[in-house]
């Protein structure tokens, strides 16, 4: 395989459209965060978690441009011991609670003061490993045994070690990223509905296993329901209801004052359906989809497959959280822990996020004509 590589600007229209995102989401916390902070410093500020939050941003957009000044190519060389690397930081994380006699969820990592959730680590760690591994066995993938099966054992240990910190929901996005990159690689449909049905006898008796899980399931079906379990989703709606068409206007929520838990988090999309209304809301899912357009852009215009199968992977991630997020907001989906990408509060999944980005920025910048006597075209250029 020859490579001749032509240079070219970076995508400068999705740049603008992620700092717009990241200005949306970070005017939108500061708004959710406000009471939480107030309640937080003893009526001190109500920016603590607006300084974290810009303190973490900062170093997520340097980790962002740091990434466009390496060559993606050669993370190729990296990406085996990345995903080991990954996989024995999974294992750190829960040891170290068991060693410790914490029985609390085993997601984080702590050095100091800094803490650092490994199955961040390992959602890039996926990504970069199966476009990797598509690359060197793109001819094989439509084989079972020898190139479906690896790869999705690796998938599935990554999966089973996030499942026990315990982490369902993360390990499910995980296993929908990496299964969605395969498919564009070429694998059989009938290898992939083989796996995922057997996935989901094994995910059913997990799921039901944590009363907390089998509450929420319950409850999204309306059988069993208590208000304990209701009252975040009920909430939720109380807040879009209240937003109406228009919304109630920036920084005029009313579920944001203790009513509603976790409004800066896993819930800031209710308080933009709340402050900015329905339309608001629904301009910011367009603003997702147009980046998750310019990153299926980036990846038909690359003719390098690892890149192809990274760009196509980020922007799936990013589009497949933000959706996600706004279903669980909005009752489509049961009540789970998943953020809304550069809105929603939170540390490594953000630096993560923005290291994605920059690598899809990185792919953008340059054209890579790829002589190859096989012929490969993915699956979405037919």
């Amino acid at each position: 395989m020859n490579l001749d590589v032509i240079i070219r600007k970076y995508d400068s229209t999705l740049l603008i459209s992620l700092l717009l995102l990241a200005g949306v989401g970070t005017i939108m916390l500061f708004s959710a965060s406000s009471p939480t902070s107030l309640l937080e410093s003893n009526n001190r500020t109500n920016m603590l978690y607006l300084e974290a939050h810009l303190k973490r941003l900062l170093i997520g957009i340097i980790l962002m441009f740091a990434t466009l000044l390496i060559d993606y190519r050669q993370l190729k060389r990296f990406a085996p011991g990345l995903m080991i690397g990954a996989i024995l930081l999974l294992v750190l994380t829960k040891l170290l609670f068991i060693i410790k006699g914490n029985y609390a969820p085993a997601r984080w990592i702590y050095i100091g003061s800094f803490s650092m959730q490994t199955s961040d680590i390992a959602r890039l760690a996926v990504l970069i490993f199966t476009s990797y591994y598509l690359d060197k066995k793109r001819n094989q993938i439509q084989d079972f045994q020898t190139g479906l099966m690896p790869i999705l054992g690796v998938l599935g240990l990554v999966m089973g070690l996030i499942v026990i910190q315990p982490d369902f929901s993360t390990a499910a996005m995980i296993g929908l990223i990496g299964v969605s990159i395969i498919f564009i690689g070429g694998a059989k449909l009938s290898h992939l509905s083989f796996a995922g049905a057997f996935s989901l006898l094994l995910a059913v008796p997990i799921i039901l296993y944590k009363d907390y899980r089998r509450a929420r399931i319950l409850s999204w079906f309306g059988v069993g329901s208590t208000p304990a379990a209701d009252y975040q989703a009920d909430q939720s709606l109380i807040s879009l209801g209240n937003g109406g068409w228009f919304g109630l206007g920036l920084g005029n929520s009313m579920e944001k004052n203790l009513f509603l838990p976790t409004p800066h988090t896993d819930f800031i999309f209710a308080i933009i359906g709340e402050e900015l209304g329905i339309i608001g809301a629904v301009a910011l899912l367009f603003l997702f989809l147009f980046i998750f357009h310019r990153g299926i852009k980036i990846a038909k215009n690359c003719t390098d497959p690892f890149g192809v199968f990274l760009a196509i992977g980020i922007s799936f991630n990013i589009v497949l959280y933000a959706f996600t997020n706004a279903a669980v907001v909005t009752g489509i989906f049961p009540v789970t822990g998943l953020p809304m990408p550069l809105v929603s509060y939170g540390g490594s999944g953000m630096a993560i996020n923005l290291v994605m980005f920059g690598l899809l920025l990185n792919i953008s910048q340059a054209r890579r004509s790829v002589s190859n006597k096989n012929g490969w075209s993915p699956v979405f250029n037919g």
